[in-house]
């Protein structure tokens, strides 16, 4: 559409607020099941009525006019909504629900049981205010029933009883100012599913955004399913195997390519389309395989928690690959465990855009059903500059990556010698941890920064005993001390595990921190290439001599297995 001619068809346009709420209650404007209870409190309901009363502006109201059903609220302020199973368009209220809820609930309330009703409401007629009554009594003749606004004959035949012209004069002003009031309606009828989203969330009065999950779970509501309910389900297995704190949407994501949509936000938008049987049925199959999907990221990884992971993203596509292939042969698991490090250590999921999520959801099909032995997928090649350029923060997902690969090598402590518990130490937050080789506090007495301090290159793991032990000891100081109590060999066969070579140990001993971050880069590098070329699942010395022989011998393992490559 173009510029203009959608600027006129969202021209707002006057329409009274009697008539709007006539046509809620007639269930002619839904209330999407996206849109959020009823939070005023009493005293906004009584402001907006007296801005009503004195005709100031209550802002606009937002609809839209749609093709779509989505399921929708049955009942507003206490009140039933007519339904209407069959249309061919239906128009829902977007922005100016608590509103038109107040509305509805001020004109159209009953006296039932429950005198403490927000919409048991009067106008005072002495007083000319709004008032919330606390008893079911019939008021006093200068209260007027707001609901009586609705019933003319009733209104007006209390006014005879009234005792003054002044309190008559009052009585019309309110019927008046009510039964006239307009207000400004913005009807969109050309709006896509995702606009409606963007504007939802920028109208809305709270700043609440709507999420694609409530818009689908809208369009997809039944009495007997609720897709947020089936999403939870999901999330409260996989809560048991310590992977419960995931977002929706991403299990979400999981579900359109389980269907045959794909990952990117336009096939979720499509999910309304599917029947209702093949979704119940896709849904129970990604929560099998999202079981299979955290069993192997726990035990091929070595990722505890959710949180560990580089990129949330990459569930939905392991998650994918196991509802495919949920029994992969050995050389299947280890092409996985590949793809896991490749996509980990490159950014790939960094910019997982519309393109990257259909090249994954053609790469995985093609793996899963044999016609390729590789899950391809175009990464930068790896550099020692990622190391030696990233921050350690506990939350980057440079910083996880690293962590992995830390414990993929199967550390032991510098000072005990004991071995680590990574799952421990990747699944705390506590930073203790980890370390830096060259304490951050001993770089700055040197003069350098901050930052220079605190590269990824200059990080290994340790219990959080050694790290308190260490403190901010020079390399040469500390390392030197346990030389002497447990021998180089022994201090030399710890820093192999973290991933300290030779070189590197030589450069901090000597305090050279600029050697030592340029040696420790280049065996990051290594390693994380091992890994890649292994599907890297076993500790491997980076030390002994025989170290590069052994990682030609794992090429040729995998050439001599893997013809495609």
């Amino acid at each position: 559409m173009a510029p203009r001619s959608q600027e006129r068809a969202h021209r707002p346009q006057p329409e009274k607020i009697t008539d709007l709420a006539s046509r809620v209650r007639a269930g002619e404007v839904r209330l999407p099941k996206f849109q959020r209870t009823f939070v005023w409190t009493r005293q906004q309901v009584i402001d907006l009525l007296d801005s009503i009363s004195r005709n100031y502006p209550i802002g606009s109201l937002l609809l839209w006019d749609s093709p779509m059903s989505l399921a929708s609220e049955r009942s507003i302020a206490d009140l039933e909504i007519e339904q209407f199973d069959e249309r061919e368009r239906w128009t829902y209220l977007l922005d100016g629900c608590q509103r038109l809820s107040t509305i509805c609930g001020a004109l159209y309330w009953e006296p039932k049981d429950d005198p403490r009703s927000f919409w048991n409401l009067v106008y005072d007629l002495d007083e000319e205010r709004f008032l919330h009554r606390s008893d079911l009594e019939e008021p006093p003749i200068h209260q007027v029933p707001l609901r009586l606004l609705t019933q003319p004959s009733l209104f007006f035949k209390r006014l005879s009883g009234l005792d003054s012209e002044e309190q008559e004069n009052a009585a019309h002003h309110l019927f008046d100012s009510f039964t006239k009031y307009e207000t400004a309606v913005v009807t969109l009828k050309s709006a896509s599913f995702s606009e409606i989203g963007r504007i939802f969330e920028r109208v809305n009065t709270r700043g609440t955004p709507l999420t694609t999950v409530e818009f689908i779970r809208a369009a997809t509501w039944r009495r007997d399913f609720d897709l947020l309910d089936a999403i939870d389900r999901v999330r409260n297995t996989l809560a048991a195997k310590h992977y419960g704190k995931i977002e929706r949407k991403l299990l979400l994501r999981a579900i359109s390519a389980a269907v045959g949509l794909g990952f990117a936000t336009g096939d979720i938008e499509r999910l309304p389309s599917v029947s209702h049987g093949h979704l119940v049925k896709t849904i129970e199959e990604t929560e099998r395989a999202a079981r299979l999907a955290v069993d192997f990221l726990t035990v091929e990884i070595g990722t505890p928690t959710a949180e560990a992971l580089p990129y949330p993203n990459q569930l939905a596509v392991v998650i994918e690959l196991f509802r495919q292939l949920p029994r992969p042969d050995g050389q299947q698991f280890a092409e996985i465990r590949s793809w896991f490090w490749r996509t980990a250590l490159s950014r790939y999921y960094e910019g997982w855009n519309s393109r990257k999520m259909a090249a994954d959801m053609e790469a995985v099909t093609t793996f899963a059903q044999g016609e390729s032995k590789r899950i391809d997928v175009e990464i930068a090649p790896l550099s020692t500059r990622w190391w030696l350029s990233n921050q350690y923060r506990r939350e980057s997902s440079w910083t996880k990556a690293l962590a992995l690969m830390l414990a993929a090598a199967g550390p032991v402590d510098l000072i005990t010698g004991a071995a680590i518990d990574t799952g421990k130490a990747l699944a705390d937050t506590n930073s203790m941890q980890f370390h830096h080789l060259f304490p951050k506090a001993k770089l700055g007495r040197d003069g350098l920064t901050f930052e220079q301090a605190n590269v990824l290159a200059n990080v290994v793991m340790l219990t959080a005993i050694s790290n308190q032990k260490i403190s901010d000891q020079a390399p040469p100081t500390y390392l030197q001390a346990e030389i002497d109590f447990s021998g180089e060999a022994e201090v030399r066969r710890r820093l192999d595990t973290c991933l300290i070579s030779p070189p590197a140990f030589e450069a901090a001993m000597r305090g050279d921190y600029k050697a030592f971050l340029s040696a420790r880069a280049e065996t990051l590098l290594n390693w994380a290439e091992d890994l890649i070329r292994r599907g890297g699942r076993t500790e491997a010395s980076i030390s002994s001599p025989d170290a590069d022989t052994r990682r030609r011998a794992n090429e040729v393992e995998v050439e001599d297995t893997d013809t495609d490559d």
